[in-house]
């Protein structure tokens, strides 16, 4: 074997054993692993006091953990999802951590008002790699919307709808522009997009 076929090979084995880690990092969390729960808490602005919900927060707390730092004992941060085995996870390292500012909350987004969360009482929502799974996405940014407070922010970061050699299907993305104009039709206004990471974008909402 020449040194030229040595490292093809040991290139070769790093891309493959890279591309199965990601496939992981997809499966346990959605591919919230792909994205710093940093740049969500920068561009959604959340900082000590305020109220948070993490809108279909899946089983590992990725983003729901450093949220509750950056807010700190005095705010809130609501752990929503539809399956209750997720909720179960998070509760199970709030007792842990004895997380107080972390509450959970089972409900269906795709229903308006299924959501125990006070009306105009948010002051960010965040709806992270939970769109592309759903085939209600208006009712969902909706019931998001409505729980957001004038003057709050929804957050919505989704796959980009190109082909990658994990995630869901291309089919199965999120239309950027569809979703933008959907947005502005329930009134709200774009402050800002974002790289969310390489895989994903992210948009940044302003409730007036």
């Amino acid at each position: 074997m020449t040194k030229k076929d040595y490292y093809y090979i040991l290139n070769t084995r790093y891309h493959i054993l890279h591309t199965e880690i990601l496939k992981y990092m997809n499966k346990i969390t959605g591919g919230n692993a792909l994205i710093d729960p940093k740049i969500i808490i920068e561009k959604a602005g959340i900082i000590e006091r305020m109220q948070v919900a993490d809108l279909g927060c899946g089983s590992t707390g990725h983003f729901i953990f450093p949220i509750a730092n950056a807010i700190g004992e005095r705010g809130i941060i609501y752990a929503v999802d539809i399956l209750k085995n997720n909720l179960t996870n998070i509760e199970r390292r709030v007792r842990q951590d004895n997380l107080k500012q972390v509450k959970t909350v089972w409900s269906n987004l795709e229903i308006f008002k299924a959501t125990k969360i006070e009306t105009d009482s948010l002051d960010v929502g965040l709806l992270i790699n939970v769109l592309y799974q759903s085939n209600k996405r208006s009712e969902m940014i909706r019931e998001s919307f409505r729980m957001v407070k004038r003057g709050g922010k929804l957050v919505i970061v989704d796959w980009k709808k190109v082909s990658t050699p994990f995630g869901p299907s291309v089919e199965e993305r999120v239309n950027r522009e569809n979703l933008m104009a959907v947005c502005q039709r329930m009134g709200m206004e774009l402050l800002e997009e974002f790289n969310a990471g390489e895989y994903h974008f992210g948009l940044v909402f302003l409730k007036h």
